[in-house]
């Protein structure tokens, strides 16, 4: 089994998408007004509108409800991209940090509440971990 992607349901797909393509660099693919995907080279961000939710079960997914998964993300240098999202973000939960395992950390919040995390291995063992 793989692990492909995250979903998030938001009431706005185009404002969402449009965050994570400025947050990340990545262009967003959007085969229709209700749905588009970030696609990295290890996994996939996709975005649907609330609209898309009664295909599978109606009322499983509400929109901007989020308090428990954080999105994370790999990149060069965390406190290069701290100063690139300046103006973007509006709600920085914390500043770049070094955790106890090893990455220097950036988390803050998308649009819609959700929790991101950019991230930069920082120490040999978390340099190793995550080698590309």
């Amino acid at each position: 089994m793989d692990f492909v992607s995250i979903r998030i349901i938001t009431d706005d797909v185009a404002r969402l998408a449009g965050f994570y393509e400025r947050a990340t660099g990545v262009p967003a693919s959007r085969p229709d007004e209700n749905f588009a995907e970030l696609r990295t080279g290890s996994a996939t961000l996709a975005i649907a509108s609330t609209r898309t939710v009664p295909l599978f079960a109606p009322g499983a997914a509400r929109p901007a409800s989020n308090s428990t998964v954080i999105i994370e993300f790999l990149v060069d240098d965390v406190d290069q991209v701290h100063q690139n999202l300046a103006g973007l973000v509006e709600d920085f939960v914390t500043g770049p940090a070094t955790m106890p395992w090893g990455n220097r950390t950036l988390l803050f919040r998308d649009p819609d509440g959700n929790l991101v995390n950019f991230f930069t291995p920082v120490t040999e063992a978390a340099i190793a971990k995550f080698a590309r």
